[in-house]
């Protein structure tokens, strides 16, 4: 399952990118993020970097997982999470549009087990539109910090 979202923020890409490597404090920006829990730093460039993220999906609470395994400094950040049978693999992005950026995010789940392939034929559809309304959702509390930032 491939998902792909954007959004245009008034606020330059620095500005932008500092929000998005600011793992640690997401919770405080994201509403849709309940906790994050630093189980790794990683090296000087944040390429290892690892963390618990918790938020509430469909009434429950869920834990991931996560890690970076490509960064490239004010452009993207790549992440994988392994669970209930999948592979989740993202990418945070930003691009200059003029003294605006483009802010994107990125999502592919890979299933690895017949359970998660049989759930993603199952509810696939409904998982899709919840997913994408997330990030969305993300996306814009991002946008709304950073455009704060910029005024």
């Amino acid at each position: 399952m491939k998902l792909s979202v954007q959004e245009n923020v008034n606020a330059p890409v620095a500005t932008v990118w500092q929000l998005l490597v600011d793992i640690e404090n997401c919770a405080d920006r994201i509403n849709g993020i309940d906790k994050i829990e630093v189980l790794d730093r990683g090296d000087e460039n944040m390429l290892g970097f690892k963390w618990k993220e918790t938020r509430t999906m469909f009434g429950k609470e869920a834990t991931e997982t996560m890690w970076i395994t490509e960064i490239v400094p004010n452009t993207h950040y790549d992440t994988r999470a392994e669970s209930h049978g999948s592979i989740y693999e993202s990418r945070m992005w930003v691009a200059e549009d003029g003294e605006n950026t483009i802010l994107g995010m990125e999502f592919n789940g890979i299933p690895q087990t017949f359970g998660a392939k049989l759930m993603g034929w199952l509810m696939g559809g409904m998982m899709k539109k919840s997913l994408c309304k997330a990030m969305s959702k993300d996306l814009q509390d991002i946008k709304a910090v950073a455009e704060s930032m910029n005024h």
